[in-house]
This record gives C-alpha cells, structure tokens and sequence, in this order.
C-alpha cells in the first residue's frame, strides 16, 4: 500500500467561530490528497480530462477524532484501500504535525466516467498505476 503524504497550514479563513477548523473544510483536505496522490503518479486530473475520463465523488465519508486549529501544520496521508471495475476508494487520514494527533480519518469513492458522464470500466493503464 503506498501512501502519500501532503502537509497544510490552517488558514484563518478556515476555521469557524470557535476558532477549529470547519468540518467540510475535511472533504477540501481529502481532495487536496487525491489529486496530489495521482500528480505523484504522474497522472494529474489535467491530464485524465484530456483523455476525457472524468473521476467524480460518489460517496465520501469523514469521522472526526480531535480539532484543528488556527496555524496547525496537518499532514494529510492518502492512500487507495479499494480499486473495482469501474470505481476507486481513497483512503484519508489526517494528523497533527505537532503531537502527531490524529485529526480525522475517512474515505472517497470515485467513479470513472466518459466524455457522456456514462460509467465506464477502469482503463488498464490506471489500474495498472493504481495497483502498483
């Protein structure tokens, strides 16, 4: 299992009233994560686009173990837990530099679509990337 991490810096913009990071601001965490994983695969979104295979989220899931706050350094790992014919699951988790407390933990699930937004099979050459 590869995983690949990413670090960010808690933006005040971030955060909510009681000065932790905003929930949904997890699910922006998490796609930070996947599109970092497959840049380091040498795949960028960009590049899926141009062949017009398209990965929306279909499902996503995040549960919360301890706050963020304001200027915390997080490092987001990213990993794929399941790859299916036509679907890929990324796992997530995030942790505290600092104590290196975990934060949250979750996954995404995501689609392969064509140019028609139809579902399509997983073309082999991201298999085989995903599988490595």
């Amino acid at each position: 299992m590869k995983i690949h991490e990413i670090k960010t810096r808690v933006r005040y913009q971030e955060t909510d009233q009681m000065g932790i990071v905003y929930y949904g601001n997890f699910f922006t965490y998490f796609e930070m994560g996947r599109t970092e994983y497959l840049r380091n695969l040498g795949l960028p979104y960009s590049e899926l686009e141009k062949e017009q295979i398209y990965f929306p989220v279909t499902e996503a899931h995040c549960r919360f173990r301890s706050p963020a706050h304001y200027d915390d350094i997080l490092i987001i790992q990213t990993w794929i837990s399941e790859l299916k014919h036509a679907t890929v699951e990324f796992n997530h988790k995030v942790i505290c530099e600092g104590d290196n407390k975990l934060i949250v933990e979750g996954f995404s699930r995501l689609a392969c679509l064509n140019a028609n937004r139809k579902p399509i099979p997983m073309p082999e050459k991201l298999k085989r990337l995903f599988q490595e």
